[in-house]
């Protein structure tokens, strides 16, 4: 028995995993060369320990919660049909079992403005210390119930707030917690202290703070629990960090990169606010910087585009220098539907994450950066070299000197 709680589970990302694990587990939907990494041959140590049959779905929400995971997921296909109903069908038993727990949206995640009447835990007047101990409840419950199980967020990106001495250690970071200090704590940061509490893993799929600030790793090895983030490596990103190593390996100078995003969708409208779209660009930019070894000019633009919905586009020009000087482009656009490229992610980096708390591995797990856009401790970008990685370590247990991979990404 296993289990993924999902944080954010009644977005877009969130039901069609939610859908997708359900529909394979009724024999309806494809799992080879589905996008799961962890359904091939050569990952077989984790898809036999933690066979997608064995996998329980639970979460935490702000919006719908008068509904189902089935209701919920029916809402988000009717606004995109991003899949064939019939994998909506064939998960509909078990996804109607389901309902999230109410959830927190302190500090960051888009206004009620933007996608109608929420409903929290900050609105029942509870205070962060009471907030945490309902997460933890939480997560304790489905963790009894289901053995081995790990917590992903994959809620909307929030906006980053001034991290203090506080969030330094996990004293002081507690310490703003039983002071209800809100200003200076965020839901993500809330979720994965209840997680990591719990002696349970953690995945950050957005660009939100997470566990990625140094209280939250002090907790992490305390607790003797694996975590990893930041923001799920899907789309444009996974392939500036596919292109940029060819330019490297050729000894092509990049002296440019832009690119502009459009999307819809619940992210398009929390990415159309600046300080949420913020994190969002850094971690895009630095996934070049981090394949290459140095930064060439850039510009990255994400802009709501309401009629693609779940749907994303993305328009890159490449400016390089070649032979004699000489000046060339590459250009390239990118059309995905973000939660079908998402979803099988969200699932890899808990089935790994899972694996890892087997192994008695804890803290960051850096053999996971093939997966992140921005991964904690600024590992090596490169798609080739973090795939390489992350196989050695899921068949050999082999673990990546971390000093090592940071110097690579240094120009010499």
């Amino acid at each position: 028995m296993a289990g993924i709680w999902l944080i954010g589970a009644y977005g877009a990302v969130s039901t069609t995993t939610l859908t997708g694990i359900a529909a394979i587990k009724a024999g309806a939907a494809p799992r080879v060369q589905s996008g799961i990494v962890t359904e091939s041959p050569e990952c077989d140590p984790i898809r036999s320990k933690f066979p997608i049959e064995d996998i329980n779905l639970g979460g935490s929400e702000i919006r719908f919660l008068d509904k189902n995971a089935y209701q919920a997921s029916e809402i988000i296909w009717e606004e995109n049909y991003h899949f064939q109903r019939k994998y909506l069908e064939a998960a509909k038993n078990e996804l109607s079992k389901l309902k999230a727990t109410k959830g927190t949206a302190i500090n960051g995640g888009p206004g009620v403005e933007a996608i109608g009447e929420l409903k929290t835990l900050e609105d029942d007047g509870l205070t962060l210390k009471e907030i945490s101990k309902k997460l933890m409840k939480d997560f304790e419950s489905f963790k009894n119930k289901n053995g081995e199980v790990c917590v992903m967020n994959t809620s909307s990106t929030e906006p980053h707030i001034k991290l203090t001495e506080e969030h330094q250690t996990l004293d002081g970071f507690e310490g703003l917690i039983d002071g209800n200090k809100t200003e200076k704590v965020t839901a993500s940061m809330l979720n994965a202290y209840a997680a990591l509490k719990q002696k349970i893993p953690y995945g950050n799929f957005t660009p939100s703070h997470g566990a990625s600030f140094p209280a939250l790793r002090e907790l992490a090895l305390k607790s003797k629990m694996p975590y990893y983030g930041d923001d799920g490596k899907t789309g444009e990103t996974l392939m500036k960090t596919t292109l940029a190593p060819m330019f490297k390996m050729r000894n092509l100078k990049i002296l440019g990169w832009a690119g502009f995003n459009i999307l819809g969708d619940l992210d398009g409208v929390t990415l159309s606010k600046d300080a949420n779209k913020a994190s969002k660009i850094e971690s895009k930019d630095k996934a070049i910087s981090s394949s290459i070894g140095y930064s060439p000019f850039s510009i990255t633009e994400i802009k709501y585009f309401p009629p693609l919905v779940d749907h994303k586009v993305a328009w890159d020009y490449i400016s390089y220098r070649g032979f004699l000087g000489q000046k060339m482009a590459l250009t390239f656009t990118w059309l995905g539907i973000d939660s079908i490229l998402a979803a099988p992610v969200v699932i890899d980096i808990a089935r790994s994450l899972m694996f890892a708390k087997s192994r008695g591995e804890s803290g960051p797990i850096h053999e996971l950066a093939f997966f992140f856009k921005h991964p904690i401790d600024d590992i090596i970008g490169n798609t080739f070299i973090q795939h390489d990685i992350y196989m050695k370590w899921v068949n050999e247990g082999t673990k990546i000197n971390v000093e090592e991979m940071q110097a690579k990404i240094i120009q010499k």
